[in-house]
C-alpha cells in the first residue's frame, strides 16, 4: 500500500473539472483518497465527475471558487471541511494561459494570469497550512509548466506566472520541511488538453510532437499518476523538487 489506511485523506484540486486537473482527481480518488473538484465557471463538468466518482463509491464533492478570490478560497475550504473535513493535500492547478507579445499585453491581462496562477496557489496554500502544520503532515503539489522552466516568446506573462510558481515551491519546501509537510512541482511539457489544442492548429499540434523524443504529446493521466505517487508515503522524502514532464523535450 501506498497510501496508510489508517489515516484519512482530503485532497483539493483545483481547477479539476478538466485536462490534467480531472485526471489527478480521478486518480486520487481511486486509491480511496475524498477528493474536492473545484472549478470557476465548469460547473456542469464539475458535477460530471463529482457522480462519476460517487458512483463508484468513492468521495468526492464538487465546489466553485475563484482560487485567485480570497473570500472564494475561504468559503471553499469551510465547505469542503464542512463535507470531508480538513484537507491535508493540495494541488494547485488552476491555470490559465495567454500568447501575446510582451509589448501588446495590457495590465489587465497580466494581472487575471498571476492571480489565477500564482496567487491562486499562495491563497490556498496559506489557507491550508495551518491544520497541515498542527497535524505535522501535508502533501502540496503545485502544477506548473516547462516554459516556467525555459521561458517562451508569445508566452512571457504566462512564463512568469509559472517560474514564480517553482521560486514559491522551492522556498516553501524549506519552510515547511520542519513541519512534516512536502511541497514539490510538476513541470508538464505539451499535454494532450482543451487548453493546448484551443491555442494551437491541428499542423502545430503535429509539428510540436515531432520535435519530441518520444514522438508524441503527453496525457493528462500521466501527469496524475505522478502526482499521485508524491501524495504517497513512497514519496515522503522528495520535496523541494521540480518534475519536469515533457517527453525528453528540450524547447
Amino acid at each position: 500500500m501506498i497510501f496508510d489506511e489508517q489515516k484519512h485523506y482530503v485532497c483539493l484540486i483545483t481547477g479539476a473539472s478538466r485536462g490534467i486537473g480531472r485526471e489527478i482527481a480521478r486518480a486520487a480518488a481511486a486509491q480511496g483518497i475524498d477528493v474536492a473538484i473545484n472549478y470557476y465557471s465548469s460547473k456542469h463538468e464539475a458535477v460530471k465527475l463529482e457522480k462519476e466518482l460517487q458512483a463508484q463509491g468513492l468521495n468526492a464533492i464538487a465546489v466553485q471558487a475563484d482560487v485567485g478570490c480570497e473570500k472564494d478560497v475561504e468559503k471553499m475550504f469551510s465547505l469542503i471541511e464542512s463535507k470531508l473535513g480538513p484537507v491535508n493535500m493540495l494541488i494547485n492547478n488552476a491555470g490559465i494561459s495567454l500568447r501575446a507579445l510582451i509589448t501588446e499585453t495590457t495590465e489587465v491581462q497580466w494581472q487575471k494570469v498571476m492571480d489565477t496562477n500564482l496567487k491562486g496557489p499562495f491563497l490556498c496554500c496559506r489557507r491550508a497550512l495551518p491544520d497541515m502544520i498542527g497535524k505535522k503532515f501535508g502533501r502540496i503539489i503545485n502544477i506548473a509548466s516547462i516554459w516556467g522552466i525555459t521561458g517562451a516568446s508569445y508566452e512571457a506573462v504566462y512564463a512568469a506566472s509559472k517560474g514564480g510558481l517553482l521560486a514559491m515551491t522551492k522556498s516553501m519546501a524549506v519552510e515547511l520541511g520542519p513541519s512534516g509537510i512536502t511541497v514539490n512541482a510538476v513541470a508538464p511539457g505539451p499535454i494532450q488538453t482543451d487548453m493546448l489544442q484551443g491555442e494551437l492548429s491541428m499542423q502545430e499540434i503535429q509539428n510540436l510532437a515531432n520535435e519530441i523524443p518520444l514522438g508524441r504529446l503527453g496525457f493528462p493521466e500521466e501527469i496524475a499518476s505522478t502526482c499521485v505517487y508524491l501524495l504517497s508515503s513512497k514519496a515522503a522524502f522528495i520535496n523541494g523538487q521540480v518534475i519536469s514532464i515533457d517527453g525528453g523535450w528540450k524547447p
